[in-house]
């Protein structure tokens, strides 16, 4: 047992792949801090300059210095690359060029790039929308990064930050990227000092920090921020030292990080051991273990002990253990080895009984084994030791068959072997004896082989020995033959039935392994949500003789049943589970007396649906069975997924050909009607000026020709705006000027209806381009004397409210169609299917694209007292200071 372990050699290759693609990547290192302000961009360019002094080829891809002078100071004299520029919004933004970096990288050897803000949302347009994804590449063509990061930033802990401080970050990093990094560097500050460095103004602006002071930088906040950070970085830096442990092959337990340990035993004091392990766990704040070593005399136990066991494993999972059953020929040996791996110190013990006096306990064993173990032992009430006794007595579950086999096995052998007698040396009689035991062990465990070892040595004396057929022995050589005889057969009789165990244990994981790899390339392949069930039913089947059904939801989360199944669960029982992404029914604490065992169907994205199961029978299930079912749940929910955004591209790119051909062919047909129309307009004219008499046909013919020109001129530009071939002329300007060249250019189709103008006096200047923004007021006036009665009035509201323009426009006429609000503002959609009013549907859909240019939103609803009402929201934005020439400067951090 002290000699060291063979190494996997599939984990050596493994290793070694690992490293050499490790060696090809580019290393990442991260200045991690709680909070902005603690001095991460100031540590890493101060690296940075050390680094450059040595001789390193860097280069500063992006710094921010949110004008803190210190980190300008540092940034100087480093060299940099020039920064993209990307138009967005009628103006340009300042992004980190990825191309330049990855040419800098190609062109040296060791090449390092800083980038600052890992967390950062790069302009649209981008090649990638993450900054964190421009460092993935960067690291792939093996250039070496530096880049900085907050605790709020880890996908993991936004949520936890967002219920701590009150502010939920937008912008985050996949925990992947954090824990693959190859150093991190904790930049710390303690409350009292960043609070007094935001108040000097060393981290904002002076009117940044004041509202900064007065919600993020709260001491309360900063003290729970750092011990995050503090923790998220210890436990990144425990698995470095379980990466490290593995890779070297240490086999003693370091007691760096405290964890507890309970192993469960096959005696009545196992759950004793595991409440009060969970106690003490409690007590200290620690994590800890329990686990159940497979071993041939547990499972030789009676299928009730063993499920009791099992509850047992249940149980410490509940009461927040992780659980384990590894299979090990000795209970002792498992116990050292699950904690040599996990790297636990302290291990809580039941104290046993022993059956014999020269018989040592789990415990002894376990402290002969790893003495650096602390062992607790966990003791037993007299009535608990005297059913453990009973139970574990000779006779409580003697395995008969076993013996009985042994016997006959042994009594075999000898009659083989007498007719060989004087024809083969005693030795190779031996032999035979011993491969009898081989066979015992193999089939029926240790007992029975111990038993068969004893037997063989005395049938060996009895018919082979001088003098033959009694006990006596005429040689005293053949003492030492008897001796050695009964030693190795002891010892191949435990090793055969340790490697049985182990030899079980492994082709059941090989089993398993292997069906999850078949139903993951069957997955692969499914084309459809009935595909998918038949495989994860036919994967259920075959491993726990279970039957299944597999509920999808859809987009209203409703869960409907995929053809198939045969599984039968209570809808209750189905939609909590689908509600609330855990498990539920048999087998789990809440509904367990459901007849199925219902599974989440979790997907990166959303809940996908639940998996229903039908256990074949009433028994509890293992962690090793749950972790199985959990991850062909996973399997299953993943390839749904896959299934949905395979049939959203297919609708995307559908629909994105569609608005291609819709929208040349409005552009063509558009250029082509115009000018025929404007001659018809030129000709009606022209024929009025003649006098011809005909007043009432030119007029007509007119007025036919213009209406056809404006529908045309709609048509054209929605064709551009879908296009993207408009571009915003803003300017600041009040909103009364827009309204007022509206009801202008609306006077003619309005007459006889009144217009309310109700602008509040707060109003601000807003970012507009007059002209389209004109085009919106007056679609929406003619679309309210479209489908108004003559007389009815028409008001327009605006008004103030937080940091958003809210403007309304009003009639009092039907109203919208019920259900059908959003709808309207499709192209060629209009509020009723066949009606006189003429228009063809697109003003509405100019309306809204305009809206949206400006970055605002539009909807409509129906006005309590009768009418239709769109309201329009619209940023306030941040005017200039001066007279209103200057471009407007839109705060991007």
């Amino acid at each position: 047992m002290n000699e060291p372990e063979r190494p996997d050699p599939d984990a050596l290759l493994q290793r070694v792949q690992h490293e050499a693609a490790r060696a090809a990547r580019g290393r990442l290192k991260i200045y991690f801090g709680a909070s902005a302000g603690v001095g991460k961009t100031w540590a890493m360019l101060a690296a940075a300059r050390d680094a450059l002094a040595q001789g390193r080829p860097l280069v500063v891809g992006l710094v921010e210095t949110h004008g803190r002078s210190e980190t300008e100071a540092m940034a100087q004299g480093l060299p940099r690359l020039a920064l993209r520029r990307v138009p967005h919004r009628e103006r340009t933004l300042a992004e980190f060029d990825l191309d330049a970096a990855l040419g800098f990288g190609a062109e040296r050897a060791q090449a390092l790039v800083l980038v600052d803000e890992l967390a950062h949302s790069n302009a649209p347009g981008s090649r990638h929308p993450k900054r964190w994804q421009d460092v993935e590449e960067l690291l792939a063509a093996g250039v070496d990064v530096w880049t900085t990061m907050n605790v709020q930033h880890l996908e993991s802990l936004n949520d936890i930050v967002g219920g701590i401080t009150g502010v939920r970050v937008r912008e985050t990093v996949p925990d992947r990227v954090f824990d693959q990094a190859d150093e991190v560097v904790v930049v710390d500050l303690p409350p009292d000092e960043l609070l007094a460095r935001l108040k000097a103004g060393k981290v904002y602006l002076a009117q940044q920090a004041e509202r900064a002071a007065a919600h993020f930088f709260r001491k309360g906040n900063l003290l729970a921020l750092r011990e995050l950070a503090l923790r998220r970085t210890a436990d990144r830096v425990d698995g470095e030292m379980l990466a490290y442990r593995h890779q070297n092959s240490v086999a003693a337990v370091w007691p760096n990080r405290e964890a507890l340990l309970a192993g469960i035993g096959a005696g009545e004091h196992g759950e004793k051991v595991v409440r009060s392990c969970a106690r003490l766990a409690a007590q200290l704040g620690l994590p800890w273990h329990a686990v159940l070593i497979e071993t041939p005399a547990l499972q030789r136990l009676p299928e009730a002990r063993r499920r009791q066991l099992l509850k047992l494993l249940k149980l410490a999972e509940e009461l927040g253990a992780s659980a384990a059953t590894p299979s090990a020929p000795d209970a002792a040996a498992g116990l050292v080895r699950y904690a040599r791996e996990h790297n636990l110190s302290r291990l809580v013990l039941g104290r046993g009984q022993r059956r014999w006096p020269w018989q040592r306990g789990t415990a002894e064993r376990v402290a002969a084994l790893a003495g650096e173990l602390d062992l607790l032992q966990v003791g037993t009430t007299s009535a608990m030791r005297t059913r453990t006794a009973h139970e574990s007595a000779p006779g409580a579950a003697f395995a008969w068959q076993g013996y009985a086999a042994a016997l006959a096995a042994c009594a075999g052998t000898a009659l083989l072997a007498m007719p060989l007698h004087g024809v083969l040396e005693l030795t190779n009689i031996v032999m035979i004896f011993l491969l009898a035991v081989v066979g015992v062990g193999l089939r029926f465990g240790r007992g029975p082989a111990v038993a068969a070892a004893f037997l063989g040595v005395g049938l060996f004396d009895f018919f082979f020995v001088q003098p033959r057929f009694s006990f006596a022995v005429s040689d005293v050589q053949y003492l030492v033959t008897f001796g050695v005889m009964l030693a190795v057969a002891l010892a191949i009789g435990q090793l055969t039935a340790g490697l049985k165990v182990q030899a079980a244990a492994a082709m059941q994981r090989e089993h398993r392994v292997r069906s999850l790899y078949e139903m993951s390339r069957d997955l692969s392949a499914a084309l459809l949500p009935l595909q998918v069930a038949e495989i994860g039913a036919r994967f259920l089947a075959a491993e726990f003789g279970a039957r299944c059904t597999l509920h999808v939801a859809d987009d209203d989360g409703r869960l409907q049943a995929v053809p198939g199944g045969s599984a039968e669960a209570d809808e209750g029982v189905l939609q909590w589970s689908y509600d609330r992404g855990v498990a539920a029914g048999f087998g789990t604490d809440t509904l367990p007396a459901s007849r199925c065992l219902v599974l989440p169907l979790k997907a990166p994205m959303r809940v996908r649906g639940v998996l229903a199961i039908e256990p074949a029978q009433r028994e509890a299930l293992g962690p090793d069975a749950m972790r199985l079912l959990e991850t062909c749940a996973s399997l299953l929910a993943i390839s749904l997924e896959r299934l949905h955004y395979v049939d959203v591209a297919q609708k995307s790119s559908l629909q994105i050909e569609s608005e291609r051909l819709r929208n040349s062919l409005l552009s063509a047909i558009s250029h082509d009607l115009r000018t025929p129309l404007a001659a018809l307009v030129g000709l009606a004219d022209t024929l009025a000026l003649q006098g011809s008499g005909q007043h009432t046909t030119i007029a007509a013919i007119r007025e036919s020709a213009r209406r056809m020109a404006a529908l045309v001129g709609n048509l054209l530009d929605m064709a551009r705006l879908q296009a993207g071939a408009v571009r915003l002329r803003l300017a600041w300007q009040p909103l009364e000027e827009v309204v007022g060249s509206a009801l202008a250019a609306s006077h003619a189709a309005l007459q006889g209806r009144p217009v309310t103008v109700e602008l509040a006096d707060d109003l601000p200047l807003l970012a507009l381009d007059a002209v389209l923004f004109e085009r919106v007021f007056v679609n929406l006036l003619e679309n309210a004397a479209k489908y108004t009665p003559a007389g009815s009035r028409v008001t327009i509201r605006a008004a103030r409210q937080s940091e958003q323009v809210r403007i309304a426009v009003e009639d009092e006429g039907p109203g919208l169609p019920p259900g059908r609000e959003q709808a309207l503002f499709e192209k060629f959609e209009r509020g009723e299917r066949e009606s006189a009013t003429p228009g063809v549907g697109l003003g509405l859909a100019i309306t809204r694209a305009i809206v949206q240019a400006h970055g605002g939103t539009i909807v409509g609803s129906n006005r309590e007292g009768g009418g239709a009402r769109f309201t329009i929201e619209l940023p306030c934005g941040t005017p200039p200071a001066d007279d209103g020439s200057a471009a407007a400067q839109e705060d991007t951090t």
